[in-house]
């Protein structure tokens, strides 16, 4: 697979090696030949270059990686170094990456739904470093490593990441990881703690900790001192997501991520679903309410709504808005949502299993006139072909799954009679190979 005749990285199995290298390849023939190794920009030379320098920590032996960048200064085969979930593949920078992502949405749509988009939508971006709100880390005590360790999975390994800073988070929390290691390797419990999760909101940063026997007096007076010196909340969870309980401090500012061109402030729960990436968020919502355009008085259906990250900004541009959900506590804290920006009159919402939904169930529901799709990747299946009964005037469906996003336009466009009128990405997880698009579908 690799043409190229430098120093050869460590051989990987053939499936994973063209995982790797699809987003790379899909770059190179956006720029005319996926034969020729685009340029090696201005700014890189031996040795490893300043955007790299962030990565080299975690992803092994940092000097042999720079030695052999110094020896072959082609970023785009820096690939093969991603060990950790993270940060794999990455490529030479954020345009790079996105025109790659740019090109897997296309080349997904041509291919599986045999569809193009009547136009292609400027690329969504944002910061490219510290852009992670949301994250598990693992946390593993291992003697021969010499205690703790706390961090990400290494790729398809279920090792823990010798981790002391990581540049995906914000620098708040990347700061934390030695302390938190420290932390958990005084504590009683330091063997039966396996994860802790972050939730960042706009005021406050939440620290769920996943703890599998009960802490002893001295482990509770240790995460309090730790709260209160690193300006932390600190959340217990006993079993499930629904067993997390605050601990420590008593009264802490909301958890919650703001909407501002909206003017909405989101509550949610650390350990509720949530985009990761809140800058492009903030943007993603943008573009998709431009695309589906309410007007007030309009009729207008969130599908897979969640705690209303789409729902509240569309009943704040004046339309009627129906946010169906499989969960019911998300539901629960969508309607609370609602009715704390003062949209109940406009926004309402109901528990639906929209995986298995059909014609007669949509039907029910009454008329749209236009729709918000945002599923997981498994994609809308059921709802595109339930579409039958009463099919909208627009659709906007926002993906995390350039796959079943294809799979479901076809469906939309070959029939149910619509056209594939705009498309993009979103590169709402940086120096990753996933893929977040919107689509917008009209008849």
């Amino acid at each position: 697979m690799n043409t190229h005749t430098g120093p050869q990285a460590p051989r990987t199995p053939r499936s994973r090696r063209w995982a790797y290298a699809l987003p790379l390849v899909s770059a190179m023939a956006l720029v005319g030949c996926a034969a020729q190794r685009p340029p090696v920009p201005a700014e890189v030379s031996a040795p490893a270059p300043a955007w790299l320098a962030p990565v080299l920590p975690h992803q092994g032996d940092a000097q042999a990686l720079a030695d052999w960048w110094a020896g072959w200064q082609d970023p785009t085969l820096v690939a093969w170094i991603a060990k950790a979930q993270s940060l794999s593949p990455t490529l030479a920078d954020a345009r790079a990456q996105v025109a790659a992502k740019q090109r897997v949405l296309e080349d997904n749509l041509a291919r599986i739904g045999n569809v193009r988009p009547e136009v292609i939508l400027p690329p969504i971006h944002g910061p490219a470093w510290g852009y992670r709100s949301r994250a598990r880390l693992s946390v593993r005590h291992v003697v021969r490593k010499g205690g703790v360790l706390v961090g990400f999975h290494e790729k398809r390994s279920s090792y823990v990441s010798d981790m002391r800073e990581c540049p995906v988070l914000p620098a708040r929390i990347s700061n934390l990881l030695v302390p938190l290691r420290e932390l958990v390797q005084g504590l009683s419990i330091r063997d039966r703690l396996p994860q802790i999760e972050v939730a960042c909101g706009e005021d406050v940063d939440v620290l769920v900790l996943r703890i599998l026997d009960p802490l002893s007096e001295s482990d509770e007076v240790a995460l309090r001192d730790f709260a209160d010196v690193h300006g932390v909340w600190l959340w217990l969870q006993t079993g499930g997501p629904a067993t997390a309980r605050p601990f420590h401090p008593p009264q802490p500012p909301a958890l919650d991520y703001a909407l501002p061109e909206f003017g909405l402030r989101v509550p949610f729960g650390p350990t509720e679903f949530t985009q990761v990436n809140q800058a492009v968020n903030r943007m993603l919502v943008r573009r998709a309410i431009g695309l589906l355009d309410p007007q007030p008085g309009s009729r207008i259906a969130d599908m897979f709504c969640g705690l209303g990250n789409f729902t509240l900004p569309i009943a704040r541009r004046g339309a009627s808005v129906l946010g169906m959900e499989g969960s019911e506590a998300l539901v629960a804290r969508a309607a609370d949502n609602a009715a704390r920006a003062g949209l109940s009159g406009r926004a309402s919402f109901a528990v639906c299993n929209l995986f298995e939904i059909g014609a007669p169930d949509l039907a029910a529901l009454g008329p749209f006139d236009g729709m918000l799709i945002d599923p997981p990747r498994d994609g809308a299946l059921a709802l595109v072909k339930a579409l039958e009964g009463g099919p909208p005037k627009r659709i906007v469906y926002v993906s995390c799954n350039p796959a079943t996003l294809a799979r479901d336009a076809a469906v939309l466009v070959q029939v149910m009679g619509y056209r594939l009128r705009a498309a993009g990405v979103a590169n709402m997880f940086p120096h990753t190979s996933h893929v977040e698009s919107v689509a917008c579908f009209e008849r």
